[in-house]
């Protein structure tokens, strides 16, 4: 009978990676989001073109170039329809898109169905904070998107790292444990709650208008959803045999290894500012 492999210390030294790569990613996206409109979705724009080459290399690594185009394009298509308020043509050009996509790819990928699948996968989520982003109040909402999704991934890996103990989902994602998982949860709602507290208080943010219970529940359901984000990201690239989607951000990977939460969680906080927006007060 083997002995059971020792528990890995914390790695301060990627930590510290991170923390460098966060200094300076951190800043360039609040800016963005802080400007809105061709600032936001510029940094949208790049976001896609970065993410439809990940994905174009992972799934389709003798012709990515083809197959990110196909799919970037696509994409950018339906976010520029988003931006410009035509939400009745968004949702049938990225579905065209996704078809399009999958004939241009035919005998570049093991499986059409990749590339359309692509445009699936990154669309929504940048469609949703294209949206999210161009409401009324649609600074304070971004911003606590952004909080939520960063305070989940963070504090999942630091408590995860420090405290470790049973892995969550070992198959897919061998370094993730429960007690990361709840740190995680508990920091995305304390964001949230910030946030909230934050646009009471600051002239320049406009006053989200949620009560500390409301917002909490908020931060739980996207810190949540950053988590299920996560695992899902680490279920594809176990199919793809990749162990991350790039090399873009030293300490994280790929930009995808990077957003993979987010693109969860803009499409669940989004919804629940629908919701917010026509079935309860606002």
């Amino acid at each position: 009978m083997t002995s059971p492999s020792p528990a890995k210390r914390f790695n301060w030294k990627n930590l510290r990676v991170r923390v460098l790569s966060g200094t300076v990613l951190v800043p360039t996206v609040v800016a963005a989001v802080w400007f809105g409109e061709i600032w936001f979705l510029a940094l949208v724009a790049v976001c896609v073109a970065l993410l439809a080459r990940e994905w174009g290399k992972m799934s389709a690594p003798r012709a990515s170039g083809g197959v990110a185009f196909a799919i970037g394009a696509a994409v950018l298509v339906a976010v520029i329809a988003a931006y410009r308020g035509h939400y009745y043509l968004t949702w049938p050009l990225l579905v065209a898109g996704a078809i399009l996509a999958a004939l241009l790819a035919r005998g570049a990928v093991e499986r059409r169905a990749d590339a359309a699948y692509g445009v699936i996968y990154i669309g929504p989520a940048c469609i949703a904070l294209v949206w999210l982003r161009g409401l009324d109040v649609g600074l304070s909402w971004t911003l606590l998107l952004f909080a939520v999704t960063w305070f989940a991934d963070i504090f999942a890996f630091v408590v995860g790292s420090i405290l470790k103990g049973p892995k969550l989902w070992p198959r897919f994602s061998p370094n993730k444990t429960w007690s990361g998982f709840f740190g995680g949860l508990v920091a995305a709602s304390l964001a949230a709650v910030g946030i909230d507290v934050l646009s009471r208080h600051l002239p320049a943010l406009p006053d989200l208008n949620l009560s500390w219970p409301v917002a909490a529940l908020i931060g739980l359901l996207g810190g949540l959803s950053t988590m299920m984000g996560d695992l899902w990201e680490s279920m594809l690239k176990r199919r793809f045999g990749v162990k991350d989607s790039g090399d873009l951000i030293p300490g994280h990977g790929g930009l995808l290894d990077r957003v993979d939460g987010l693109m969860f969680a803009a499409i669940v906080i989004a919804g629940i500012r629908l919701i917010y927006l026509y079935g309860w007060a606002n």
